[in-house]
């Protein structure tokens, strides 16, 4: 496939959700929460970030046309992430995709502890929209089509070669 850059992705900042310790190579992943791919590849993410061997920035590619839900749970994880718990909420969303409807997305809230109210008004808020947008326009402008796309180095990975970097940071 050729290339589909017309801008490069936005250098990591304040703004970003990132885990992992300082110092590890930095993995960008543009993902949709309601991907299969990505709920596949959050698994081998969660656990090389666990052992120290990189650190990920979570970028939002709700892709509407084929997962319905992908843009609420987008600005869920988003208003979580205003009180403190967006990898909680990231991570509990990717582990159960079949429960993304809105009341699952309550219980989610109320079992971290979340202020519900404020959390339903935040994922309605023009401005948690606007975050969501703009991750998803930074990845088109940067060349993403599917998700999972992983940035690394400044090159884009996905399917094998998203496997590839992964058993290559893994140790495998």
């Amino acid at each position: 496939m050729s290339d589909l850059r017309s801008a490069p992705i936005p250098d990591p900042g304040d703004a970003d959700h990132i885990r992992g310790p300082a110092g590890a190579p930095l993995l960008i992943e543009y993902g949709d929460l309601e991907c299969p791919y990505c709920a596949t590849l959050h698994l081998g993410l969660r656990a090389l970030v666990a052992s120290g061997a990189c650190r990920l920035a979570f970028r939002h590619f709700p892709v509407r046309s084929a997962h319905p839900r992908a843009w609420a749970a987008a600005c869920a994880t988003e208003a979580a992430g205003l009180q403190g718990h967006f990898w909680e909420m990231h991570d509990a969303i990717l582990e159960d995709q079949g429960r993304i409807e809105d009341p699952h997305l309550w219980e989610r809230a109320e079992a971290l502890g979340l202020d519900l109210e404020r959390f339903d008004h935040d994922r309605r808020d023009d401005s948690v929209r606007a975050r969501v947008q703009s991750d998803f326009i930074a990845g088109v402008r940067g060349g993403v089509v599917t998700t999972p796309t992983v940035f690394f180095d400044g090159v884009v990975r996905t399917g094998e070669a998203l496997a590839g970097l992964l058993g290559e940071l893994g140790g495998a």
